[in-house]
């Protein structure tokens, strides 16, 4: 089954708006696979940062009618989720909306989502939206959303922070998608002694992997414990994972479009000396990639 994969939203931490970021996008992330199976399309949502707004928008436009979407939250650091409450398709009451993602703590994730949405911050409560909604907790392991099967996997980020695994249940292509994760050294993380090992499972042989990059390797030596990885340890891991693209992610707010020219030159030459078949490149606000 072949599907697509539209970046709406790529920056790490804060929008950033301007014209030193418009050939890559200041919108924090949000991405949407959508496939049409023999079963009937399939829309599936990766977070709800400022991206989703103008996601939302252009599904409602392209599909005209209700629409059936499963949101996969990563995590829910404010730039994960504030786009959410602009979302179109939630004042449809004809859609429905299925969100699921971790809890954090104690803390369920829909009393989250209704805390961004209290009156005292936002006009319109959680409980106001038009579309039908439920809010499903993950832990991590398999499950089902869509057309799709998915494999949860716990990431060095502060908080619960899980990386997704797609793969479409009639087979086809396969996109990892991990969002904030710190590689490297640093941070007071349980992931055990395993955990690289693992997450090079996970990733293994991914037609796409997306990937958490938002600093260069001089920069990480500053942020420690941050939850971030650099793009040469990005590349690192996706050669050791054989998997055939990797698209740099999160982008770090400061860095303009010159910047990230550089980095994805970087980038590709570190990749050239490890997997010469690895595709690298850095993920684009509105570009769609087809699988």
């Amino acid at each position: 089954m072949s599907y697509r994969i539209t970046i709406w939203g790529a920056r790490g931490s804060i929008p950033t708006p301007g014209p030193q970021t418009a050939r890559y996008g200041g919108n924090t992330p949000c991405l949407t696979v959508e496939t049409d199976g023999a079963g009937g399309p399939h829309l599936v949502v990766l977070d709800a940062g400022t991206g989703i707004r103008p996601a939302g928008r252009a599904l409602v436009e392209a599909r005209q009618g209700p629409l059936v979407v499963d949101l996969l939250v990563s995590h829910t650091h404010w730039d994960h989720i504030q786009g959410l409450p602009f979302f179109a398709p939630l004042f449809d009451e004809r859609s429905e909306v299925r969100i699921w993602g971790p809890k954090q703590g104690s803390v369920d994730l829909e009393r989250i989502l209704r805390d961004q949405m209290n009156p005292v911050v936002f006009p319109v409560p959680l409980e106001q939206l038009d579309a039908k909604l439920t809010v499903t907790h993950v832990e991590p392991g398999n499950f089902e959303v869509g057309g799709f099967g998915v494999r949860a996997m716990t990431l060095r980020h502060p908080g619960t922070t899980f990386a997704y695994r797609l793969l479409p249940k009639g087979g086809g292509p396969t996109v990892v998608y991990v969002t904030d994760n710190e590689l490297g050294s640093g941070g007071a993380y349980h992931e055990g002694p395993r955990w690289r090992r693992d997450l090079i499972g996970f990733a293994e042989g991914a037609d796409v992997l997306i990937h958490d990059a938002m600093f260069t390797t001089e920069e990480l030596d500053r942020h420690r414990g941050w939850g971030h990885s650099s793009h040469a340890e990005a590349v690192t891991l996706a050669a050791e994972a054989e998997v055939k693209k990797l698209v740099l992610f999160h982008h770090k707010p400061e860095r303009h479009d010159a910047g990230m020219d550089a980095l994805v030159a970087q980038a590709r030459t570190l990749a050239a000396g490890m997997a010469r078949d690895l595709a690298v490149e850095a993920a684009v606000e509105g570009v769609t990639l087809f699988l």
